[in-house]
């Protein structure tokens, strides 16, 4: 008698166990990302190394992406300093949120994390 091996999927589909820790991690990055201070930025990597993960910075994104209204989304940028959305209206909205708190850009559309980044995270 034969036994049939079953190999894992390869879909893209998240599997159960990826779905029910993804709130517990989200939630995390949403209670660390209320704290960042008005007038300051946090990075994606930053915040993936306060909940324990660094290295989950893509992570950090998809919560982002996924955040509930109370989240001020708008103060992650990656770490260069600079807005990750595509210059569309996201991104329109987030560089005028971000210069609504007093926080400017260079000529190249970067935020100065030495002057503006959360250093308490």
């Amino acid at each position: 008698m034969t036994e049939s091996i079953r190999l894992p999927s390869r879909s893209r589909t998240p599997t159960l166990a990826h779905s029910q820790t993804s709130p517990t991690v989200f939630s995390r990055v949403y209670a660390i990302v209320r704290k960042i201070p008005r007038g300051k930025v946090a990075t994606y990597g930053q915040i993936a190394r306060a909940i324990g993960s660094p290295g989950a910075a893509r992570t950090v994104g998809w919560a982002m992406r996924a955040c509930p209204d109370n989240v001020p989304w708008y103060r992650v940028v990656n770490a260069r300093g600079e807005i990750s959305l595509r210059p569309t209206t996201g991104y329109h909205e987030q560089r005028a949120r971000l210069r609504a708190e007093g926080i400017r850009f260079n000529r190249a559309g970067k935020i100065d994390l030495a002057k503006y980044g959360w250093k308490k995270l």
